[in-house]
């Protein structure tokens, strides 16, 4: 039971820190305002893992290269640290590659996962409170990506469709990331 239990608090923190990373490269694609408090949580949670990154590796235009790379070696480390722990030794040198594909794989579950969650907490919130102090921020993460779904959609007069086809498709998009992250770490 305990070792269930530090397993799933294990995942959790490497999820969350992972996200983070997501968020943090996400905020920098969309320009997303550095002062805004919540930005300012992420920069700060991820800051010591980034800056060393940004000494080998600068931002390409939109893409922070160096939050997107610690996003991907926080993945690896995370599945080495699980292979470890389920098998008692050390990975083989012939596993390392399957390994890094698959932590690129981990990296794009874990921005599925984001997006779903954002889109579900965007969804509540519009219902419950779309006042709440977050939501100018959440429909800034979320409009690249329902925007154009808003385009082909027909419009449904007050009923917006598009949160629910975004949920369809990132969920869908998980089921496909998660059999080639299988594939992966099978070879």
């Amino acid at each position: 039971m305990i070792s269930g239990i530090l397993g799933f608090v294990f995942d959790i923190v490497f999820l969350l820190f992972g996200i983070a990373l997501i968020l943090r490269a996400w905020a920098y694609a969309i320009r997303l305002h550095p002062f805004n408090p919540y930005s300012q949580a992420i920069i700060r949670l991820t800051d010591w893992m980034v800056q060393p990154m940004r000494k080998l590796v600068a931002p390409r235009g939109k893409l922070d290269l160096p939050s997107l790379i610690a996003c991907w070696l926080t993945a690896f480390i995370y599945l080495l640290a699980t292979w470890m722990v389920l098998t008692g030794q050390l990975p083989m040198v012939q596993s390392l590659l399957p390994t890094l594909l698959a932590a690129l794989l981990t990296v794009l579950k874990w921005t599925l996962n984001l997006v779903v969650w954002l889109t579900l907490i965007q969804a509540v919130l519009s219902w419950v409170n779309p006042m709440a102090p977050i939501m100018p921020i959440l429909h800034t993460l979320t409009a690249p990506l329902l925007d154009p779904i808003r385009r082909i959609m027909p419009n449904l007069g007050g009923l917006d469709l598009s949160p629910l086809v975004l949920l369809v498709l990132a969920q869908i998009a998980m089921m496909v990331v998660q059999r080639f992250a299988f594939a992966a770490l099978a070879i």
